[in-house]
């Protein structure tokens, strides 16, 4: 993927000062034994019944970046959700399975321990709040400098997804990089910013059409690291979980999918039903459904969801639960 320029982009960043004619085989060496080493790759097995095998499959790869001495490797959760196998691979081809450490459904990012040692100097994290749109950046996928490529900070802002998930101040950039799943967001000083997450049409606002990457800012991750590593869970009460699809599309909020078994499903929930509010609150786009649903209380709270179905407006009482109770995910801990 990466060309010359995007290359010697890379080697500035990392703060080797060479012209587009100086640079040569040596400075791609010393850039990629840098950095770039320690971004892994992370392949995982899902059991057949698992419930996220339609949706996400149940072979996934994608990326990682070791982000400590002791094979401690941070990706996105979704490849690692549900497995029953993970395995880490290097850039000078060594293999070594690895354990789940946590996977946060509030950031969407996971935590992986390698149990061979991969002898791979961590790359340092940054701060992600000094993002700024016009910024550029670095991102870098597994497979050394073929898969690291240049861009920018498009925009700054909250990003809210149908699967009952907001981040806040998440990160979008531009031109979109195709192995975008767990690759680092690196900054000009060669800091770890971001962790790949998605694809989207508007990286540079929610009505501007322009293809892009969202990443999950790695301040996300500061405040619960700590407790990922001693728990494999936060210490704050999770949030409540309808199991309840939603997107917006032009100002109303629609039910797409709702999991069989889950507590919507039990409430009588179905595809194509118009959510209109929260306890007779009324909800504008998701965002603001998300922040209503979450006030209410912890998992477990009662959930009194406002619906029309054709021209009938319904109370749905729905029994939340802990997201994580829901999938089959290991216990680490």
């Amino acid at each position: 993927m990466a060309t010359r320029s995007s290359l010697l982009i890379l080697a500035l960043l990392l703060g080797f000062h060479v012209s587009e004619a100086q640079f040569g085989a040596r400075a791609q060496t010393a850039v990629t034994e840098k950095l770039l080493a320690s971004i892994v790759q992370v392949t995982a097995e899902v059991p057949a019944d698992a419930r996220t095998a339609r949706s996400l499959g149940t072979k996934r790869q994608g990326s990682g970046i070791v982000i400590d001495g002791e094979g401690l490797v941070l990706t996105i959760g979704y490849l690692i959700l549900e497995a029953s196998t993970i395995e880490i691979g290097l850039n000078d081809g060594r293999k070594s399975p690895a354990r789940l450490i946590a996977y946060d459904h509030e950031t969407g990012l996971g935590l992986l321990r390698a149990i061979e040692p991969l002898n791979i100097k961590a790359i340092e994290l940054g701060n992600s709040d000094t993002a700024v749109i016009r910024q550029p950046i670095l991102v870098a996928a597994h497979g050394g400098v073929s898969q690291a490529g240049g861009g920018y900070v498009m925009s700054r802002r909250d990003f809210a997804a149908p699967w009952e998930y907001l981040l806040e101040n998440a990160i979008f950039t531009a031109p979109p990089h195709p192995q975008f799943g767990g690759a680092a967001l690196i900054d000009e000083n060669g800091k770890l910013i971001g962790v790949g997450s998605l694809t989207v049409p508007n990286a540079a606002g929610e009505s501007v059409a322009m293809a892009g990457n969202m990443f999950v800012p790695i301040n996300a991750l500061k405040p619960i690291l700590g407790d990922l590593l001693a728990n494999g869970k936060t210490s704050h009460p999770p949030r409540p979980w309808l199991g309840l699809y939603s997107e917006e599309l032009r100002g109303r909020l629609f039910v797409t999918r709702v999991p069989e078994g889950g507590p919507a499903h039990k409430a009588g929930l179905r595809p194509g039903d118009l959510i209109l509010g929260i306890d007779d609150k009324p909800v504008s786009g998701l965002k603001d459904y998300y922040r209503k649903l979450w006030s209410l209380g912890p998992a477990g709270v009662q959930v009194p969801l406002n619906v029309l179905r054709g021209i009938t407006p319904t109370l749905h009482i729905i029994n939340s639960m802990d997201r994580r109770d829901w999938f089959l995910t290991p216990r680490v801990h």
